[in-house]
């Protein structure tokens, strides 16, 4: 990963026509997703709105120089991507892009797609990936696997989804986000932002059950649990709030995380002390985690411990008023608990403090932190491992469907060991999704002479399929179950085999 931080804006509508207002923020969506999955850290649209509200900027402003760097160095952003589109008579539409270098304050040169409004999503792509060969010249990823990413999204769905994000108020939002994921029910980012309509709208129930809707390894399942779990905490659900949180917190251990998921606990009488000691020392600078913490120690009849936890509350926010009101009662001795290690059941003091904002750029940063620990560990192990681990998230991440993500690591693998069998039968899978059956077929020869693999067979298998060539793809499915008498998609080739053949007969 590169580990830069991109600030992307809403692009100017040039076209003097109103009605196209909607597609600029279509491009910070898409170039914030396929950037990400480029290894690039892309601020979220709430944060940017964030940072917008916080200069007491309106929202919807397009910035002038001078303001647009602002909001970059306020972010700390590496760089900020802008940029207009224009239309003309033929429905053809221009987009320009400029990438902007915060630190060194240096524009690049303008990058330049053009396309149909009908294939917007299509258009976005290929100046996605214009913009990510220009940050850097030496990315491997071929063109057309992003333009596999949200290949099949109709523009028509994209564009109510859009107008979802931009609408003005929670109905307006939910109405275009229930026609989004009414027009392709497959497009997840329309279900995410669907319960969070219903979450802002304080619609709970349905805001729960929508953002359950989203596959556990979804890249945005760790924000569609927290609110999740918020939900459920504002229903009273805490069972559910804190298995919500728990499932994030297993994930990824932000501090708010793992703080909501005691209160949650506590809230269902449990001991949450060492949960709100691992959020203190996360982070210790936040108050709120310290007079968790105090709460959690006073029940258990720790007043010693809870006293030191609310002064260091108070050292940090010296105006909390609770926390003032909370040192005042622990200075009083409470009476023993009469069962020491369990909660106190008739506590009279205040009540822990959830978090409720979750900051998206937060949890990536966090993710890349992670991913530089695991590049160091995968630094020192010999280069046919280091391959192994590569490939084996590379098919992780191709199994969810991420396919750019998927051929970054299997370009990796290949790069620390070029005779790995498995990169090559892993990059032939990406280039048959991408619709190059060329490569594709001689990255899985390639394959199959280094050592020959189901996977790699599997590959030539469907390429022949889809050009009808079908003893060939029969003898490679049977080569394929040959090598592994188990394979599921072998078995499945050979009965697609079968199927087409009896449709030609």
């Amino acid at each position: 990963m590169h580990g830069h931080l991109l600030l992307i804006l809403p692009f100017e509508n040039h076209s003097g026509v109103a009605d196209l207002n909607w597609i600029g923020e279509a491009f910070p969506d898409i170039l914030n997703r396929r950037l990400n999955s480029a290894g690039y850290m892309a601020i979220g649209r709430g944060d940017r709105l964030y940072a917008f509200d916080h200069l007491g900027l309106p929202l919807n402003l397009q910035p002038s120089r001078a303001m647009t760097i602002r909001i970059a160095q306020m972010l700390d952003a590496d760089y900020v991507v802008f940029g207009s589109y224009t239309t003309d008579n033929n429905h053809q539409l221009t987009a320009q892009a400029e990438i902007l270098d915060v630190p060194a304050l240096r524009l690049g040169p303008d990058v330049v797609q053009t396309g149909s409004q009908d294939q917007l999503v299509s258009l976005v792509n290929r100046l996605a990936w214009k913009v990510t060969k220009q940050l850097d010249p030496q990315f491997a990823v071929n063109e057309q696997t992003f333009l596999v990413a949200d290949g099949d999204l109709h523009t028509d769905a994209f564009e109510q989804y859009i107008q979802g994000l931009v609408a003005p108020t929670p109905d307006d939002q939910v109405t275009h986000l229930l026609a989004a994921v009414k027009l392709d029910p497959s497009f997840d980012p329309a279900w995410l932002q669907l319960g969070l309509a219903y979450f802002r709208d304080e619609n709970f129930p349905e805001a729960a059950a929508t953002l359950g809707r989203l596959p556990t390894d979804d890249p945005n399942a760790l924000q569609a649990d927290f609110y999740r779990g918020m939900a459920f905490f504002h229903m009273g659900d805490y069972r559910e709030a804190e298995d919500a949180f728990t499932f994030d917190s297993r994930r990824l251990a932000l501090p708010e995380v793992v703080n909501n998921e005691g209160v949650a606990a506590s809230r269902r009488g449990k001991d949450a002390t060492a949960i709100f000691r691992q959020a203190a020392e996360a982070d210790p600078r936040d108050p709120d985690y310290h007079f968790n913490l105090a709460i959690s120690l006073a029940r258990q009849g720790d007043a010693a411990g809870a006293l030191k936890e609310v002064e260091e509350t108070l050292k940090l926010r010296p105006s909390d008023t609770d926390a003032q009101a909370f040192e005042t009662q622990l200075e009083t001795p409470p009476a023993p608990n009469p069962d020491p290690g369990h909660a106190i059941t008739d506590w009279q003091g205040p009540l822990e403090r959830i978090k409720k904002s979750y900051s998206d750029t937060e949890v990536r940063q966090a993710a890349f932190e992670l991913e530089q620990i695991q590049a160091m560990r995968l630094g020192s192990m010999p280069a046919a491992e280091r391959a192994a681990v590569l490939v084996k998230d590379g098919d992780a991440f191709f199994q969810r469907g991420l396919v750019l993500e998927a051929e970054r690591e299997y370009r990796e693998a290949l790069a620390a060991d070029s005779a790995s069998a498995p990169g090559h039968a892993g990059l032939a899978a990406v280039w048959g999704r991408d619709g190059n059956p060329r490569a594709a077929r001689q990255e899985a020869k390639a394959s199959i002479r280094i050592q020959p693999n189901a996977s790699a067979y599997l590959v030539l298998a469907q390429l022949d399929l889809s050009a009808n060539q079908l003893a060939m793809a029969q003898q490679e499915a049977a080569e394929a179950l040959e090598l592994d008498p188990n394979n599921a998609g072998a078995k499945a080739m050979e009965l697609a085999v079968q199927k087409q053949e009896n449709r030609s007969q």
